[in-house]
């Protein structure tokens, strides 16, 4: 029984990452026998939502009190995510760092990076890497970025673990709750709130792009728009409620209230018609479905997997709502082969997520074949 300890943005503030810590757990328990300790936000929301035997609160425990979880470990991984940004580099590699002390093998799971200006961020994202036994990330951007701070050791570009999310049931009349079962067409959309990794977003002038963007598709495509919260606890339903504050078509529009599991989320999508969207998984549950959709790149992350799927967009700093309402009115015509072009993609992508796994899993058989010879090699005790 492998013992694997996972850290990353845990602890049900984004589905996004709880979609990705429910592949990583789901691949490891489909690959080897293990017993999963989750370093978590909130231990409770994650023993609830994930099937794991441990939860740890991280961000609550001393260095002292955090390194026996660690020393117990055969494999630290950190990720998925975009976790390595200036503010919040050096929370994510404390424990990292720890690993690396009482030498737990450490394996960097599907990252992202940036914004790293900071040269103390930058050091820290250096030291803990060109230590770590493997480091994947999800998009060549971060690859490049991680490169120019320092990290030599090689870099696997793989993919977003969350690209392996399943559908799971809706509960009964979740449409009906929602305002959405009857409805002839549904485009769904994404916002998210500034901050410390998204410093460049100035929130009156996307409020007002989206608004615009919800009342042309409103008149355009005969739709109805839904706003989808990634992080209720956070802001996302604030910005949603202030983006459809300055709709003149406001009452086509509304947010989605319930509470829902990655795999629920995924199920609601497969209603859409179409989805607008500023959030990575958003973006990437819409491409399960098969959903066409026209992306806000406002990060590195987002532009990579787009770049990915080989569909152009404007950069985000650069769109007004007249060129963005032009792109919207040439994706919808083009929808059909926007839905072919993810179709063709999706197989290779989901490959290159399922290599995260198979990584993780040859360093820990790899770790159990050392202690077998190790062992082998151990002289015979005298006292029998």
């Amino acid at each position: 029984m492998f013992k694997v300890g996972i850290s990353g943005s845990y602890g049900g503030l984004n589905l996004g990452d709880e979609a990705i810590l429910q592949v990583m757990v789901s691949e490891l328990r489909r690959t080897v026998p293990v017993e999963i300790t989750v370093f978590s936000r909130d231990p409770e929301d994650t023993l609830k939502r994930q099937k794991v035997e441990r939860a740890i609160p991280v961000r609550k425990l001393s260095r002292d009190e955090v390194l026996p979880e660690i020393q117990r470990l055969d494999l630290f991984l950190l990720g998925g995510g975009g976790i390595l940004f200036d503010a919040e580099a050096k929370i994510y590699l404390r424990e990292v760092a720890l690993a690396h002390e009482l030498g737990v093998p450490v394996m960097v799971y599907a990252v992202s990076a940036g914004p790293l200006h900071d040269p103390s961020a930058q050091k820290l994202v250096r030291d803990n890497l060109n230590q770590a036994a493997i480091v994947t990330v999800r998009e060549k951007k971060a690859r490049y970025l991680l490169e120019e701070v320092g990290v030599y050791r090689e870099i696997i570009v793989t993919a977003d673990p969350a690209l392996l999310a399943v559908p799971e049931p809706l509960a009964g009349g979740a449409l009906k709750n929602e305002g959405l079962a009857g409805r002839h067409r549904i485009v769904g959309m994404s916002v998210r709130e500034p901050g410390v990794a998204a410093p460049d977003i100035d929130q009156k002038v996307y409020h007002a792009l989206l608004a615009n963007a919800a009342d042309f598709m409103v008149d355009r495509f005969d739709a109805d728009v839904v706003f989808i919260p990634m992080e209720r606890q956070v802001l996302d339903v604030q910005h949603a409620h202030a983006v459809i504050a300055q709709m003149l078509r406001a009452p086509r529009a509304t947010v989605l209230k319930g509470e829902y599991t990655p795999g629920q989320m995924l199920s609601l999508m497969s209603y859409f018609s179409f989805a607008v969207g500023m959030r990575l998984h958003f973006l990437i549950f819409a491409a399960l479905q098969g959903i066409p959709f026209v992306a806000l790149p406002y990060s590195s992350k987002v532009g990579g997997f787009l770049e990915d799927l080989d569909i152009e967009t404007p950069p985000f700093k650069l769109v007004n709502a007249g060129r963005l309402i032009a792109h919207l009115d040439q994706s919808w015509d083009r929808r059909r082969s926007l839905q072919a072009r993810i179709r063709r993609a999706l197989p290779s992508l989901k490959s290159r997520a399922e290599e995260n796994n198979t990584l993780a899993t040859q360093l820990l058989v790899e770790k159990a074949r050392s202690k077998t010879s190790q062992s082998a090699l151990a002289p015979p005790n005298e006292d029998n």
